[in-house]
C-alpha cells in the first residue's frame, strides 16, 4: 500500500516523465468546442485515452450525433478498438458521453515497470484521436 503522499508523488513523477518522453502540446481541453475534451487517464487498474462530452445535454446530443455519424471512419481509419459509450458515469457519478480506448493489459500508476507501455499507448492513441479530430472538426462543429 502507498500513502496518499507516496501515491501523489508517483502520479506527479509519471506525468512529468511522460511530458519529457513525449514532449508535445496535446489538444486536450483546447478544442474550441464547449464541453468537448480529450483526456488521459491512468490509475491503479487501467489506462485509457478518451474523448469526453461533458456539457449540457443539448451540446452533448449535438456532438454525440455527429460522432456517431463518423463512427465507421473513426473505427476503420483511426482507432478500431474505440468504445462508444453514450451514457458513461464518472467516479463522482456525473454522467457524460465518452469515446475511449483502454489499454488491454494490467497496469498501475504505482508500478513503474508499466509506465513505458502506458506512455507509448498514450502517445500513439491520443495522436490518432487528435488526427481524427483535426480532420473532422468542421463536421463535428457543424
Amino acid at each position: 500500500m502507498f500513502s496518499k503522499e507516496e501515491s501523489r508523488r508517483l502520479r506527479e513523477e509519471f506525468w512529468t516523465s511522460f511530458g519529457k518522453s513525449f514532449p508535445r502540446k496535446w489538444v486536450l481541453y483546447d478544442t474550441k468546442l464547449k464541453g468537448f475534451s480529450f483526456k488521459f487517464h491512468f490509475d491503479n487498474r487501467t489506462a485509457l485515452v478518451a474523448l469526453d462530452l461533458e456539457d449540457d445535454l443539448e451540446h452533448r446530443i449535438k456532438y454525440w450525433e455527429k460522432l456517431v455519424a463518423l463512427k465507421s471512419i473513426l473505427l476503420d481509419d483511426y482507432l478500431p478498438e474505440a468504445t462508444y459509450d453514450e451514457e458513461y458515469f464518472l467516479e463522482n457519478k456525473k454522467e457524460i458521453s465518452r469515446i475511449y480506448v483502454r489499454l488491454e493489459q494490467k497496469v498501475s500508476i504505482h508500478n513503474k515497470n508499466s509506465w513505458q507501455d502506458v506512455m507509448v499507448f498514450f502517445n500513439l492513441h491520443m495522436s490518432l484521436f487528435e488526427a481524427f479530430f483535426e480532420e473532422y472538426k468542421e463536421v463535428i462543429e457543424g
